[in-house]
């Protein structure tokens, strides 16, 4: 079996900047599992379903990506999983300093389970999920935050 690695996330929606650190990270492992959270910080733009269909239009011509979605703690889905490896992206600073701690605080419920922390490229960095909801709920051009080829499903 080779390298496998958890990319966790709420993905609501998955962006540019997320594909970037997957083929990224697809340069490291074998395989990443692009793993859809539920977030009880944010209330969610997108369904479940249609963020997992959001990211296999974007995947649709990488190899060695599966997609899950799950409910547990991360460390807990990596287990099951058997993945020793999470992956995380970051923008800036202020992303670093939150994927630290949430790094730490896996590293003590599963110290067998490490994170990686991949910082994206500076032509992404701008582009946040919060920010395509906004764009997508005024219905502005999306061109330059997801992937040309992915269509996102209509918002009421």
């Amino acid at each position: 079996m080779g390298s496998v690695a958890l990319f966790p996330g709420s993905f609501d929606p998955f962006t540019s900047g997320h594909l970037n650190i997957l083929t990224r990270a697809l340069t490291i492992f074998d395989e990443v599992v692009v793993a859809v959270g539920i977030n009880q910080a944010k209330k969610g733009f997108f369904t479940m379903e249609q963020r997992e269909d959001i990211i296999r239009q974007a995947t649709k011509d990488l190899k060695g990506v599966k997609i899950i979605s799950y409910e547990c703690l991360t460390v807990d889905i990596c287990r099951q999983l058997g993945i020793r490896h999470i992956v995380r992206g970051v923008r800036n600073m202020t992303d670093f300093d939150n994927e630290q701690a949430v790094a730490d605080a896996n590293r003590h419920l599963a110290p067998e389970i490490d994170t990686i922390i991949i910082p994206t490229a500076q032509e992404y960095s701008h582009i946040s999920s919060s920010a395509v909801r906004d764009v997508v709920s005024h219905k502005g051009d999306l061109s330059q935050f997801i992937p040309e080829w992915v269509k996102l499903p209509e918002v009421k």
